[in-house]
């Protein structure tokens, strides 16, 4: 069945919204690569001096001012998620005053790691972009890391067992090639092959990863790099990822959910002092971030051993490449920060079977990664053994149909439920993680045989 769920979210605007604190007239315009924005709902990044801080939803009607009706929200909004920052820093701040050292070396002043680059520049850094047949998405991505205003980074296309020379041809023989950026084949399919081959032929002390269906901010590579040179014992950093365009209920209907956004307090996971309030950690790798929006320290991924190439989409194992390297660059003792500073506007998929087959892969991915991780690491076995029952319940509660708000709308905060998630979905994501061993260890002996 391809017939969206009822009732049918309707289309809403996406924007950014410019609070200048040195009192500038409110300037809202439409997020990168987003159409005009019309009356009606609109879901709005709010930012100040720059930086993201919030998201917000407001309704506004024909000769109405939508920028003074959403900020009236921010200044709302801001005071809570100020708070929640603040307070995450705070945390971060006492973590460091505790003194703790890792192989890495010495505990670092890592609090203000977000910001971190203006004493001294980001680390060069390597962009690796993995495709398969979506030129036009490509371009448009491309052109957002062209943008961007890091002073020293270089840009790899890693073309994935292509059918055609369309991707070849568009990196190659235009300006792409002229700017510098670098065109790399990798036949064999998978995510998670095609990001080792764009490790392998990188020279980045940083290696950055994100997808063909994103517009990348200018300072995104800035903000992604700059943690890794105020914290020497930093392995991996996720940032914010939102909407780039709201305008089926699919793409409604899963960013009401959370879409792949972590918020905008900073966090950091440091494997010595695990987070009081994540019970499961390291498993729940999902809540770290997402492929779409990552970087590694090179040593520190090379030493985990890269991506497990049975992982990720275009395998059987559907997905979990992400959160197969996060775990496993944990489990080497190194920490992760999320920073919501670093920021990319991701294109959902657009139709409802787009968002079927999305449930069942985050199911399939989940699985697959959690078995990849025994079988490539087996010393976790006691932990993961450990954490099973609330592991069990936790599933449980995220493949659960989940009721909506009323009102319809997106989220102004990661996870606020304004449109119901159809039972349908749920079973999708159960079955997808019955399927994700299997499709694992497939996908394992598939690569052995060399089909």
């Amino acid at each position: 069945m391809n017939r969206p769920p009822a009732p049918a979210a309707p289309a809403v605007s996406v924007a950014e919204l410019d609070l200048d604190a040195s009192g500038a007239p409110v300037r809202l315009r439409p997020a990168p690569g987003a159409p005009p924005v019309v009356p009606g709902e609109v879901y709005a990044l709010v930012r100040a001096a720059g930086r993201p801080v919030a998201t917000v939803l407001a309704r506004y009607e024909d000769g109405e001012d939508p920028a003074r009706i959403l900020a009236a929200l921010a200044a709302e909004r801001r005071t809570a998620d100020t708070a929640l920052r603040a307070d995450a820093e705070r945390r971060a701040a006492e973590f460091d005053a505790a003194g703790e050292s890792d192989a890495a070396g010495p505990a670092t002043t890592r609090a203000s790691a977000t910001t971190a680059g203006a004493s001294a520049p980001p680390p060069r850094a390597s962009v690796v972009v993995a495709t398969r047949e979506r030129p036009a998405s490509l371009a448009r991505a491309l052109d957002s890391l062209l943008a961007q205003d890091h002073p020293d980074h270089e840009l790899i296309v890693v073309d994935n067992a292509p059918r055609t020379t369309a991707t070849r041809d568009l990196v190659t023989g235009g300006r792409y090639a002229r700017h510098g950026v670098r065109y790399v084949r990798e036949d064999r399919p998978g995510l998670a092959a095609a990001h080792n081959t764009g490790v392998a032929a990188a020279d980045g002390e940083v290696l950055a990863f994100t997808d063909d269906d994103v517009i990348a901010d200018p300072r995104w590579l800035s903000a992604l790099a700059a943690p890794f040179a105020a914290d020497p014992g930093l392995g991996c950093v996720t940032g914010l990822i939102l909407p780039a365009r709201l305008a089926t209920p699919a793409q409604v209907l899963l960013e009401s959910h959370g879409g792949f956004a972590k918020g905008f307090a900073p966090r950091l996971y440091d494997p010595a002092r695990p987070p009081a309030d994540e019970p499961l950690f390291p498993f729940t790798a999902g809540s770290f971030g997402s492929g779409a929006n990552m970087a590694f320290r090179a040593s520190a991924l090379r030493r985990a051993g890269g991506f497990d190439p049975a992982t990720g989409t275009g395998t059987p194992a559907r997905g979990g490449d992400d959160l197969y390297a996060f775990v496993a660059v944990l489990a080497t003792g190194h920490r992760l920060r999320y920073t919501p500073d670093a920021l990319v506007w991701h294109h959902h998929r657009e139709t409802w079977q787009d968002l079927r087959n999305q449930a069942y892969g985050y199911g399939a991915g989940l699985t697959a990664y959690l078995t990849a991780t025994l079988v490539r690491r087996p010393a976790l076995l006691p932990a993961l053994l450990a954490r099973l029952p609330r592991g069990l319940a936790h599933a449980r509660t995220m493949t659960a149909a989940r009721g909506g708000s009323p009102g319809g709308g997106v989220p102004g905060a990661h996870g606020t439920h304004h449109h119901p998630w159809p039972a349908s979905l749920s079973r999708l994501e159960r079955r997808g993680m019955l399927h994700g061993p299997a499709g694992y260890l497939k996908a394992r002996l598939t690569r052995r045989s060399g089909r």
